[in-house]
């Protein structure tokens, strides 16, 4: 099998997938998280949508256009800058073996997120969601998208070696090649 190419390309092309994933099940975080804590799932989707529309904005409990597309595009577009950037760092590391070693540069690249939105950037800038959930929803929310930026890696790679290889659909090891209309196991 070969090496996947290391380049800038296949980071991009890695990441709007991988930027996707992470996007969609953190907004449904945000979602189910707006829902129990405020009552309103699209009020903090709309958070972000404070870059274009200003403070007011993460204070906006109801779906629209102009606040909920908004927000989901903004959250979108920095959700497939930070999988680039995890395509980037996991191209400069071994393959991945387990599950520890997939998740680890997703939650590496996931904490520089969060100290660059909440320590780096002008408070117009933050994700806006951050006024309307507790931190605990905060937690949470990253983890999901640390997960969902791993989830690619998790699903495509190959399966591990099995401890117990054999298999009840198996041939035995002395077995014949099956002909046609032969019966798969004989009698001794």
């Amino acid at each position: 099998m070969t090496e996947p190419e290391k380049t800038w390309g296949s980071a991009i092309l890695s990441g709007l997938v991988s930027g996707t994933v992470a996007s969609v099940v953190s907004t449904v975080a945000l979602s189910i998280l707006g829902k129990a804590e405020l009552g309103k799932s699209a009020a903090p989707v709309n958070g972000p949508s404070q870059w274009i529309w200003g403070r007011h904005a993460p204070y906006q409990d109801d779906f629209s256009l102009r606040y909920t597309l908004i927000g989901y595009a903004i959250h979108h577009a920095a959700s497939v800058f930070w999988a680039i950037g995890y395509e980037k760092l996991r191209q400069q590391l071994p393959p991945a073996e387990s599950t520890a070693t997939v998740l680890a540069p997703a939650v590496a690249t996931t904490l520089a997120a969060y100290i660059v939105d909440f320590h780096f950037t002008p408070k117009r800038l933050t994700p806006g969601f951050e006024h309307r959930l507790s931190q605990s929803s905060l937690l949470i929310v990253y983890g999901t998208f640390a997960l969902g930026l791993a989830a690619t890696v998790l699903f495509v790679r190959k399966p591990f070696r099995r401890r117990y290889t054999a298999s009840r659909f198996a041939l035995p090891i002395n077995a014949a090649p099956r002909r046609s209309g032969a019966p798969a196991f004989r009698k001794h």
